[in-house]
């Protein structure tokens, strides 16, 4: 039976998803320290925000929400399309301690609070996460339940973002001794967190692709990670291009995903490029890439609703409203 949410967290999702279908199409730009990247060496602030602002801004048209920071995403909130939600992060870009033991840190004078008065339809919280990390796992999970009772006091939504990676400094994520053990992790790290408290998991896939090519083994983890799950998930690209995008979402909705949550799979060209081309092609492209993709959560990703129901109304409601 779906539990009933709070006002503001049902219209925080209700906000973020698409109407007709209470699925996740929603655009990521959350970028900093990578986007940085993306750029020309000495590239100003102002220059940053602005091809942000250029790229969500196009995007906005047809997302059900955009996500992106308060470092470089001001601008560009303020200036997308009010048809779709906006969810904004909360955490620091990156992470504290060495590679294998990997500490998420929050943004100072940067709340909860603050993100609802922004107009915020939800917030984004990532961590960096392994359920073999013992203790550091436990200092995570007490993290999550403290950030995510300090946006539910706020009556906003979580999309909490657990990344996977490898306790051992030998051994990289990309590797194929990664690879093998990536489902169970993924898996199992949605089954601890899933009961966190957040209202929405954005999740990896479970199979890395390139070491996996048997749609059947991608079907029946897609499965798995549904059935632990107790929260509705959306799918995130991690960097992949689109055309190993795509296949990801439809297998991922097709079996229990309630949409996805994608970034550089759909825009990541227009970032070098100039503003002429950048125009071009997010009119063309990137657009495309999007409606395929909603095209996917619209007809196969399983609704939101199925976990959420409206708050009950009674006629002093707002009375005991905290």
């Amino acid at each position: 039976m779906p539990t009933a949410l709070t006002p503001g967290r049902y219209r925080g999702l209700k906000s973020s998803s698409l109407a007709e279908t209470d699925v996740f199409g929603i655009i990521a730009f959350d970028q900093r320290g990578s986007y940085r990247k993306m750029m020309p060496p000495g590239a100003s602030y102002e220059s940053l925000a602005q091809v942000k602002g250029e790229i969500i801004g196009a995007l906005s048209k047809d997302a059900s929400a955009i996500l992106t920071d308060p470092t470089y995403g001001l601008s560009a909130a303020m200036e997308m399309s009010p048809k779709a939600g906006l969810l904004l992060a909360l955490e620091k870009s990156g992470y504290s301690g060495d590679s294998s033991y990997r500490r998420t840190e929050l943004i100072p004078s940067w709340t909860a609070e603050k993100v609802r008065k922004v107009g915020a339809s939800a917030v984004k919280f990532m961590v960096y996460y392994h359920p073999g990390s013992g203790a550091l796992a436990e200092e995570l999970e007490s993290l999550i339940r403290r950030v995510v009772a300090d946006c539910h006091q706020w009556d906003l939504p979580v999309f909490l973002e657990p990344m996977s990676y490898s306790l051992d400094a030998a051994v990289s994520k990309d590797s194929a001794e990664f690879a093998a053990e990536r489902p169970a992790v993924v898996i199992e790290t949605a089954r601890r967190l899933s009961r966190a408290g957040a209202d929405v998991l954005k999740l990896e896939f479970p199979h890395d692709i390139k070491f996996q090519q048997d749609r059947a083994a991608w079907r029946s983890a897609c499965a798995e990670l549904s059935e632990a799950c107790a929260a509705p998930w959306v799918l995130l690209s991690a960097g992949v291009d689109f055309e190993q995008f795509k296949p990801q979402a439809q297998v991922a909705c097709d079996n229990g995903a309630s949409g996805f949550l994608a970034g550089r799979a759909i825009w990541k060209e227009a970032a070098a490029m100039s503003p002429t081309e950048r125009a071009s092609f997010l009119e063309t492209t990137a657009r495309d890439r999007l409606r395929q993709l909603l095209v996917i959560a619209a007809s196969a990703a399983r609704p939101w609703t199925d976990f959420y129901s409206a708050p009950p109304s009674s006629e002093r409601w707002y009375e005991d409203y905290p």
